[in-house]
């Protein structure tokens, strides 16, 4: 049994196997997920687990070099975006429409839907490198 790390085998996978500026989602539960992109659905009731408390447990295990958030997250959901701006105070961030943020979960490896039911908690990962 695997001793240290993340236990949930799909996200494990999907961690080892990125490469330099391939991407992944953390969504809330309302995201929608579109067909083709690799679904991890960790959600087991609303709230639970929750959006920050799943990026967390992902940034131990992953090299981030960017991220992208959607413009909404800045008015509709404050508190959340100022808790991501300390989080992420030295990585590039990109803020595009929620419509284009989106559009670009197609290119994402996979996406984790978690629990949160808080407008807007949505983040993509943009890989980066160890060396």
């Amino acid at each position: 049994m695997k001793k240290h790390g993340i236990l949930n085998s799909p996200i494990a996978n999907v961690l080892s196997s990125l490469g330099h500026t391939d991407t992944i989602v953390i969504a809330d539960c309302g995201l929608p997920i579109p067909d083709g992109v690799q679904r991890i659905d960790v959600s087991l009731k609303k709230g639970f687990p929750s959006f920050y408390e799943t990026l967390e447990i992902i940034l131990e295990d992953m090299e981030v070099e960017k991220i992208t958030l959607a413009h909404e997250i800045k008015e509709k959901n404050a508190p959340l975006h100022e808790k991501l701006q300390e989080t992420f105070a030295t990585t590039d961030a990109d803020y595009v429409s929620h419509e284009e943020f989106k559009a670009l979960t197609k290119n994402a490896k996979a996406i984790i839907r978690t629990g949160e039911i808080t407008p807007y908690a949505n983040i993509i990962l943009h890989s980066g490198v160890i060396f």
